[in-house]
């Protein structure tokens, strides 16, 4: 059995379409992670142990203010590690 945090998966999920509407965002693997750790550390973990509960949970998500919430963390993400990506361009 292993924990997941599903809060890591729906960062993934709705990442691109964040990055995309942001012109000029960085893409790279090196600023993708940056943003998945940065909308992380500001969101609330939601772990689960089955599948089951990784489908339930993801559902009270999408339903609530998770889901604005990880919107709002992953554009803030997106701003801050655009202005200071830790690569060379």
């Amino acid at each position: 059995m292993e924990v997941v945090n599903i809060m890591e998966k729906i960062v993934w999920e709705n990442m691109q379409n964040v990055i995309e509407s942001k012109p000029g965002a960085c893409t790279c693997d090196i600023c993708r992670a940056d943003i998945a750790a940065y909308a992380l550390n500001s969101l609330k973990p939601r772990y689960v142990a089955t599948t089951r509960g990784e489908t339930i949970a993801k559902a009270q998500v999408m339903e609530n203010q998770f889901y604005l919430d990880t919107i709002i963390a992953l554009t803030e993400a997106v701003e801050i590690v655009s202005a200071k990506p830790h690569h060379n361009k």
